[in-house]
C-alpha cells in the first residue's frame, strides 16, 4: 500500500448536543470521540494526520496533538459541506502523493482493520458502505447492472426509486491524493443544502472513466453521534466490545453487562472481576487479581495476585503491590501499597507509602492535607496500625512498629517501637446504675407536672 495520510473531519458544531463543548470532545469509555478515531490513525501508522476543526475550537487541536504527536489542524472557517472541509487539508498535505483516507471525528466505533482494508482497495477511489435495518436518513450507494458504484445520492436529493436502495454511504473514503485534489475544485453546491458534498467525487471519478471500489462493514461500526442519546448508544457499543475483548484475553467477568471499562484499560490473565466494577482511564491490572463488586478504579496500577474490594476506591496514583489486599470502603490516592500489605476495611490512604506486609486497621485515616498543601506519610514494612488511628502528615513510621488503636500520630515512630496517644482509661464503679436512677427520677417528676 502507498503511504497513507488521514483527514479527520471534526468541525461540526453538534448543536443537538446542547453543549459548549465541541461534539467530538464529548467522551465515551473515558476517551473523546475524536480520540477514538485518532487511535485508528495511530494503529494504521499514517504518515500524516490532519484534523479539520471549526473556528474557536482550540481544544480540538490540543486533543489531536496529545494523541497523535505531529498531527496538523486546519480550520474550516465557513462550514460549506464535507467536500469544502476536506479541501482545508490541502496545505497540510502539500507534497503528499500517497493514499488519503477520510474519517469522521464523531464516528468512534470504526475499526482499524476496516479502514485498512478500504485503504488497500486497488481502485483509485474506494468507498465504505453498510446496510442498516432502516436506511432512512442516509445517502445511498448507487450501482450499475454490473454491481459497480456509479454515484452516491444524499437522501434529500434522491428519487423515490433511489431511496429504496439498502446499501448506504458511511462517508468514509480512500482516494489517491492526485485524484482528490483534481476533483475537489469541480464540486458544485447545486443540491438541497447548497453545500459541497465530498460524496460527489464518486460521480466525478466515474466520469473520468475510473473505477470506484467498494468495501462493506457492519452498520454498528459507522454509527455517528448527533445527540446525547446517540452518545449513550456509542458508550454501550464500546462497552460491549471491551467486555468481549477482555474475556477473550483471559479475564472472568461474573456479570459482564454491569462492568464498565475505559478505552485504555489493561487487564491481565486469570483476573476475576465481580459485578458493578467501574474502570476509569489509565488502569493496569496484573495477572490473577480479584476485583470484587462495586469497586471504582481510576489511574491505578494493580500488581499480580492483589485482592480489591468490594466497595473499594482506587484513585489516580494508586499503586497496589503483589498480593496486597484493599478491602471494603477503603480509598487509596497517590499511594504505593507494598507487597502483601493489607488495608481490609474503612480506611483512607493518600499521599503515602505503605511497606510490605504492613497492616492498616479499620478506621485509619492519613491526614495528608493541611488546607493548603499535601504532605507525605511513609509507613515501613511489617508495621501494625491499630484501628481508628489518624496519621498526621508529614510523618514516618519505622519498620516493624506498632501503633495502638485510637492513636493520633503527629511525630515519627522509630522502628519496632510502640506508639500510643490515648488518654488513660478511667473506671468508676456503679456510675452507670446511679446515672440511670437519676434520669428515671427526673423523667417521673416531669411526668407528674
Amino acid at each position: 500500500m502507498n503511504e497513507l495520510a488521514i483527514i479527520v473531519l471534526a468541525a461540526g458544531k453538534g448543536t443537538r448536543m446542547k453543549s459548549a463543548l465541541p461534539k467530538v470532545l464529548h467522551r465515551a469509555a473515558g476517551r473523546s470521540l475524536l480520540g477514538h478515531v485518532l487511535q485508528v490513525a495511530r494503529a494504521l501508522q499514517a504518515a500524516r494526520v490532519v484534523v479539520i476543526a471549526g473556528p474557536e475550537m482550540p481544544g480540538v487541536a490540543a486533543e489531536a496533538a496529545a494523541i497523535v504527536p505531529g498531527a496538523a489542524t486546519a480550520i474550516q472557517a465557513e462550514r460549506k459541506g464535507t467536500g469544502h472541509a476536506v479541501a482545508m487539508a490541502r496545505e497540510a498535505l502539500s507534497g503528499f502523493t500517497g493514499r488519503v483516507l477520510v474519517l469522521y471525528g464523531d464516528v468512534p466505533l470504526i475499526q482499524p482493520e476496516t479502514v485498512s482494508r478500504l485503504a488497500r482497495n486497488a481502485a483509485p477511489l474506494a468507498v465504505l458502505g453498510f446496510e442498516p435495518e432502516e436506511p432512512q436518513g442516509y445517502g445511498r450507494l448507487l450501482r450499475n447492472a454490473k454491481g459497480q458504484v456509479i454515484a452516491i445520492r444524499e437522501e434529500l436529493d434522491a428519487t423515490p426509486e433511489e431511496r429504496k436502495v439498502g446499501l448506504c454511504n458511511s462517508g468514509i473514503i480512500a482516494i489517491n491524493a492526485e485524484l482528490l485534489w483534481k476533483l475537489l475544485p469541480r464540486l458544485k453546491d447545486s443540491n438541497a443544502k447548497n453545500e459541497f458534498y465530498l460524496t460527489d467525487v464518486v460521480g466525478l471519478t466515474v466520469a473520468e472513466g475510473l473505477p470506484v471500489g467498494l468495501e462493506v462493514c457492519p452498520a454498528a461500526e459507522v454509527a455517528g453521534v448527533n445527540d446525547r442519546i446517540q452518545l449513550a448508544g456509542i458508550e454501550a457499543g464500546l462497552q460491549q466490545r471491551y467486555r468481549r475483548q477482555h474475556m477473550l484475553n483471559g479475564a472472568t467477568l461474573t456479570a459482564p453487562e454491569t462492568v464498565y471499562f475505559a478505552a485504555d484499560t489493561v487487564i491481565g490473565e486469570d483476573v476475576v472481576i465481580g459485578p458493578h466494577v467501574v474502570f476509569g482511564p489509565d488502569v493496569r491490572v496484573g495477572d490473577s487479581v480479584e476485583i470484587h463488586a462495586f469497586s471504582h478504579i481510576e489511574g491505578a496500577t494493580i500488581a499480580a495476585g492483589a485482592r480489591i474490594g468490594p466497595f473499594a476506591r482506587l484513585r489516580p496514583g494508586a499503586e497496589i503491590g503483589e498480593d496486597a489486599h484493599i478491602g471494603n470502603f477503603v480509598e487509596i490516592k497517590k499511594a504505593a501499597i507494598g507487597k502483601g500489605a493489607k488495608a481490609n476495611h474503612l480506611a483512607y490512604i493518600g499521599d503515602a507509602k505503605v511497606g510490605a506486609k504492613s497492616n492498616i486497621g479499620a478506621g485509619t485515616i492519613i491526614c495528608n492535607y493541611d488546607g493548603y498543601e499535601k504532605h507525605l506519610t511513609n509507613i515501613g514494612a511489617g508495621v501494625f496500625v491499630g484501628s481508628n488511628t489518624a496519621l498526621v502528615a508529614p510523618v514516618k513510621v519505622g519498620d516493624g512498629a506498632t501503633i495502638a488503636a485510637g492513636s493520633v500520630i503527629t511525630k515519627d515512630v522509630p522502628a519496632d517501637a510502640l506508639a500510643i496517644t490515648r488518654a488513660d482509661q478511667q473506671v468508676r464503679e456503679g456510675w452507670a446504675a446511679r446515672y440511670r436512677d437519676i434520669k428515671k427520677a427526673r423523667k417521673a417528676a416531669k411526668a407528674k407536672g
